[in-house]
């Protein structure tokens, strides 16, 4: 076994605490992980500084957590991130509260805004809508248990703009296919606006997926920074127009937060 702790030794120990050693550690590095903050926090020599553990065994281990994307690792800096896995294990363990939490939100931005709001999370390698509100003056399509390219959506940027950059590549996938003549197809073109979405706090559509749809979505955040859900506004580009995009982005940035603070107590 790793640190020169015999297998039947781990065994043994376990039984008599209850405990899983290695579990124990693969927890504590998920931990450290989410909460690296700074360049360098997060190599593999700092993450086994951090949990007590020698070096190999921290690689070990979080290897095998990024084979089953709980992290990632951008490979030119060796920074670990949090993973797309664990991402969707937070929104999906989370999604009936997140729902239940969202629904008077929603509403109030649906008649703050005369548009469709909607929530969405991110399961299953998808991007699903679990939730929408609609204006009784407005008859819109429902998007509710949709899924949606995550490159041609204001809900999608977002989520590709919030994860880890190792996860959003792998999310991406090699081609970022044509929608509509606004999709988003040129990668250089996508992480500048990507970047644009992070430092306004949310991201916007114009007809990128279907071409009568617009959207401005923000991130419901977790207390680290990594994001459970998605909030959105969207409608026709008639009504939806360029002019309202950043006076619905404070908007969505408010709704995401009132429904973050009851996720972050948790």
């Amino acid at each position: 076994m790793d640190d020169g702790v015999p297998e039947e030794a781990e065994v043994d120990a376990g039984r008599r605490s209850g405990r899983v050693q290695s579990v124990d550690r693969a927890v504590a590095l998920l931990r450290a992980v989410a909460r690296s903050s700074s360049p360098g926090d997060a190599t593999v020599a700092a993450l086994a500084v951090r949990c007590g553990l020698n070096r190999a065994t921290a690689w070990r281990i979080l290897t095998t957590l990024e084979a089953e994307s709980m992290v990632a690792c951008d490979r030119r800096t060796g920074q670990w991130q949090i993973g797309v896995g664990l991402v969707e294990l937070a929104g999906t363990t989370g999604v009936d509260s997140l729902v239940r939490s969202a629904q008077p939100v929603l509403e109030r931005v649906s008649l703050q805004t005369g548009e469709t709001a909607a929530l969405a999370v991110f399961r299953g390698d998808r991007l699903t809508y679990v939730d929408e509100v609609a204006p009784t003056s407005v008859v819109a399509a429902s998007w509710k248990g949709r899924t949606v390219p995550v490159h041609a959506t204001s809900t999608g940027k977002v989520l590709l703009a919030f994860l880890p950059v190792e996860s959003a590549r792998r999310l991406l996938g090699a081609r970022l296919k044509r929608y509509t003549a606004t999709t988003v197809t040129d990668r250089h073109a996508l992480d500048a606006e990507l970047d644009e979405t992070r430092r306004r706090g949310y991201g916007v559509c114009r007809g990128e997926y279907e071409p009568s749809a617009y959207g401005v979505s923000a991130p419901v955040l977790d207390s680290h920074g990594h994001p459970l859900a998605v909030v959105s506004v969207w409608g026709p580009g008639s009504r939806l127009t360029q002019e309202r995009f950043e006076a619905l982005g404070e908007v969505v940035r408010d709704a995401a937060d009132t429904i973050a603070r009851p996720s972050a107590r948790r």
